[in-house]
């Protein structure tokens, strides 16, 4: 799958008519996922120490990743007890194969979520993980996420993204929820990445293996299986409502935005001791 077609922008694993809409939201938000595709960050990474620099920050974003996910399956299904069906009859079934995927996927024949899998990819490859790790153990202690934020050792451009990502959430709108999910999450990944990925493992005797699947996994089920879920649940939650699409839309413009604030910081932090 090409850099310009990769991921959910390409309407394809979906044999029903699309929505107008729908279609018309794509349209418009291709020229930031090209900005995405073609962003300098990926040129600016040519060692491992860049690489450690790219996935400390990085892994912010695999991880609020599941936040979004989760506030899907909150409003989409129904949690509590007694149980009463869901008013989403397409949805429900769409987010629970999608938490499946990504809080439960088969690596070597054991499950564990994407972002268990990333940190320990992390590990491997040297990188450090005490931040982010220091976050997870005070949101398990019932710590405020916002005042976790400020701790040390979180990149400010990582910062800014997971508070986007929990602004949204906040506004309690599954269909913006839903658009920041499908169109804001596909990380488009450029074959000149994925080589050089590939060379350093083979230099590291492999101790980029776990990083180079997940890249690969990411590509593989956002693009051929989550991808046109995701692009059903909106349609579904949308409908034939003008604001809700508007807001959708404007959902997905914020997110994409916030990925590529991301990626200049990390491109920044890069390129800054070669300054």
């Amino acid at each position: 799958m090409s850099v310009e077609t990769a991921g959910v922008v390409e309407l394809t694993g979906w044999n029903d008519a699309q929505p107008l809409p729908l279609q018309e939201l794509v349209e418009r938000l291709e020229p930031l996922y090209r900005r995405l595709a073609e962003h300098r960050v990926y040129r600016t990474i040519g060692s491992i120490e860049d690489l450690h620099v790219f996935v400390e920050a990085h892994v912010y974003a695999v991880w609020d990743f599941m936040s979004l996910l989760k506030t899907l399956q909150r409003g989409l299904t129904c949690v509590v007890v007694p149980w009463v069906p869901s008013r989403y009859p397409l949805s429900r079934r769409l987010v629970n194969e999608i938490v499946l995927g990504e809080e439960s996927d088969l690596y070597a024949g054991r499950p564990a979520s994407h972002f268990e899998l990333y940190l320990t990819a992390m590990r491997q490859c040297g990188a450090s993980t005490g931040a982010i790790e220091t976050l997870i153990a005070g949101l398990r202690r019932g710590e405020d996420l916002d005042g976790l934020l400020d701790g040390p050792g979180i990149p400010e451009a990582a910062r800014r993204f997971v508070r986007t990502t929990f602004a949204c959430i906040g506004t309690g709108k599954l269909h913006a929820v839903a658009a920041a999910f499908t169109f804001g999450r596909e990380d488009l990944i450029p074959d000149m990445f994925r080589s050089f990925i590939r060379d350093q493992n083979e230099a590291m005797s492999g101790r980029l293996e776990m990083l180079r699947w997940y890249l690969g996994r990411h590509i593989e089920v956002d693009g051929d299986e989550h991808g046109p879920m995701a692009l059903r649940m909106i349609a579904e939650l949308c409908g034939e409502d003008e604001i809700r699409w508007r807001e959708a839309g404007a959902a997905a413009e914020e997110a994409l935005l916030a990925r590529i604030a991301l990626w200049d910081g990390i491109a920044e932090e890069i390129e800054r001791p070669k300054a």
